[in-house]
C-alpha cells in the first residue's frame, strides 16, 4: 500500500474511531482529536479538568476503540514507585524475580496524577521518554506502542503537587475539558440515567497503530512550516533575540525544542487525518494551543493581572 493510499485507509479509520467514541463520550470533539493525534504520533496527553467531566471514561473508551493493553492507576498520597514500576520479590528457589507493575501495558491511565508526590510522580519519567524503566540497574522494555495519557485537578484544589516541569515537557499535549453545553448536559444525562449498555468496537490493532505512527513520521514538511514551528517556540523564550515584549513582560521561561518537534509531528498528523500529504503553518497554528500551554511558565506580573497562558498563545499565533 502506498503512503497515498495509507492516509486516505486512515482517514475512514479516523472517523469511525471517533463515531465509536461518540457513543459513549458525548461533545468534546477537539479534546478527543488532541488524544487521537498524540496516539497516532506516539506522545502522551495530559486532559486537566475538574472531577466529573468524564476524563477517565474518555481514556477507558478509547483504549478499548483502539484495541490496546489497558492499566489504570490511581494515583494517591501514599503511592510508592513501586507501586508503578514493580519490584523484586523473593520466590519459592530463595531467588529475585522482578514482578513487573502496572506501567507495562499498551495505555497508561495515570488517573489524578497529581494527587501523588514529587517523588511518585517521577516515576514515570523514564517510562514517556525511554519507554523503558530501571530496576536496582536493569533496564526493562514497555510493549509498543506505548503512551501515558494522565488527568489532573486544576492545581488550585486542595490536595494537589504541581507536576515537576520536566515531567510536564515530556506530554505532547496538555488537553483543557471544559463543562459540556446545556444541549451536551442533557444528552449526558438521558444517556446515563437509563438502563442501556453502550459498548464499542475495537477498531486498530497495536500492530496498525505503529504503522500509522511511521505513516505520520513519513509525511514531508515543507521548510517555512519547520521554520514556523520552530520560530514559535522559541518566541516564547524570554531573553532571545526577537523575544515580543509581551513575553519578556510576562513569562519566566517557555517551551523547549521537544515543543518545536511536537509542533510539527502534530501538524503531520493534523493534516493527515484531514486526508492532506503534506502540513501548512495553519495546521501548526491548530495543534499550538494544547503543545505550548503547559510549557510556558507565567510569572508573578502575570498572574497579578489575571494574564493567561492562552491570551499569551494567542496573541503570539
Amino acid at each position: 500500500m502506498s503512503d497515498v493510499e495509507a492516509i486516505g485507509r486512515l482517514v475512514e479509520k479516523h472517523r469511525a474511531l471517533k463515531e465509536e467514541i461518540g457513543k459513549v463520550i458525548i461533545g468534546q470533539d477537539e479534546v478527543v482529536d488532541q488524544v487521537l493525534w498524540s496516539i497516532y504520533t506516539g506522545g502522551h496527553s495530559l486532559l486537566i479538568g475538574v472531577p466529573g467531566l468524564a476524563k477517565t471514561l474518555m481514556v477507558n473508551t478509547i483504549a478499548r476503540t483502539l484495541g490496546l493493553d489497558f492499566k489504570r492507576i490511581q494515583f494517591t498520597p501514599d503511592l510508592m514507585p513501586s507501586d508503578i514500576l514493580g519490584s523484586e520479590v523473593l520466590d519459592q528457589d530463595r531467588k529475585f524475580v522482578f514482578v513487573k507493575g502496572p506501567v507495562f501495558a499498551n495505555i497508561i491511565l495515570a488517573d489524578e496524577i497529581n494527587r501523588t508526590p514529587p517523588k511518585t510522580q517521577a516515576a514515570l519519567l523514564e517510562a514517556m521518554q525511554e519507554r523503558a524503566v530501571t530496576i536496582t540497574g536493569k533496564q526493562y522494555s514497555l510493549p509498543e506502542p506505548y503512551f501515558v495519557l494522565a488527568t489532573q485537578n486544576p492545581i488550585e484544589q486542595e490536595g494537589t503537587y504541581p507536576l515537576p516541569e520536566a515531567q510536564l515537557d515530556r506530554f505532547m499535549f496538555a488537553i483543557r475539558l471544559e463543562y459540556p453545553s446545556l444541549e451536551e448536559e442533557v444528552r449526558v444525562v438521558k444517556t446515563t440515567t437509563d438502563d442501556r449498555k453502550t459498548s464499542v468496537r475495537s477498531l486498530f490493532t497495536a500492530a496498525e497503530i505503529l504503522e500509522v505512527q511511521h505513516l505520520i513520521r513519513r509525511i514531508p514538511v515543507p521548510d517555512n512550516v519547520v521554520r514556523y514551528a520552530v520560530g514559535l517556540a522559541q518566541r516564547t523564550r524570554p531573553g532571545q533575540p526577537g523575544t515580543p515584549e509581551l513575553v519578556t513582560q510576562y513569562l519566566d521561561w517557555g517551551a523547549g525544542p521537544r515543543a518545536s518537534q511536537n509542533l510539527v509531528l502534530a501538524a503531520k498528523a493534523h493534516a493527515a487525518v484531514d486526508g492532506r500529504f503534506s502540513p501548512d503553518i495553519a495546521d501548526v497554528q491548530a495543534v499550538a494551543p494544547g503543545i505550548l500551554r503547559h510549557r510556558i511558565l507565567k510569572n508573578y506580573k502575570a498572574e497579578a493581572e489575571g494574564v493567561t497562558d492562552e491570551e499569551i498563545i494567542r496573541q503570539l499565533l
